[in-house]
């Protein structure tokens, strides 16, 4: 089994219901469901009916591609909600779902809630359980950047696309 720094996909397939079974370089094997994706995300409508079923790996695994459509959604971003809809407690899949929404970097993350890198990233790897008090400033964290005017510390993103303001 090969060791895993940045997450890199060794097979993919496609399942009914729009769910993806996804196997990382590392053994791990994990399912991400993105029904709702596919209905919320415009980039992402053009899956829905039999073309999802056309998912394959590319980039060499670094990400899943559908050829015909020109779509790929990263091999990171597709670990990261994968993490965050099979986290065994509340508390993970909103620290993981943070990071997977915000795009910040670790040092970025570890910046905003307060805490070192290398806390986010064993808890972003779901090594370990998130405590009940970083979920919460995760939510903080989301609050307060809604409310102010203030330019994001990273990128203004959304899971499968990027929206540049000038």
């Amino acid at each position: 089994m090969l060791p895993m720094k940045r997450p890199r996909l060794s097979a993919v397939q496609a399942l009914p219901g729009y769910r993806l079974a996804l196997t990382f370089i590392d053994g791990q094997q994990l399912l991400l469901d993105l029904s709702r994706d596919l209905h919320v995300y415009p980039g992402l409508q053009p899956l829905q009916g039999v073309a999802f079923d056309h998912a394959a790996l590319g980039d060499d695994g670094w990400c899943v591609e559908w050829p015909e459509l020109d779509i790929q959604i990263g091999a990171d971003t597709l670990y990261l909600d994968a993490l965050a809809q099979n986290a065994a407690d509340e508390n993970t899949r909103i620290f993981i779902d943070w990071r997977a929404r915000t795009g910040l970097s670790l040092n970025q993350a570890a910046e905003a809630l307060g805490v070192s890198t290398r806390s986010i990233t064993r808890y972003s790897s779901g090594r370990e359980v998130v405590p009940r008090s970083l979920a919460l400033a995760c939510l903080g964290w989301d609050f307060l950047q809604r409310q102010s005017n203030s330019p994001r510390a990273a990128q203004d993103t959304g899971r499968y696309i990027v929206t540049r303001k000038n």
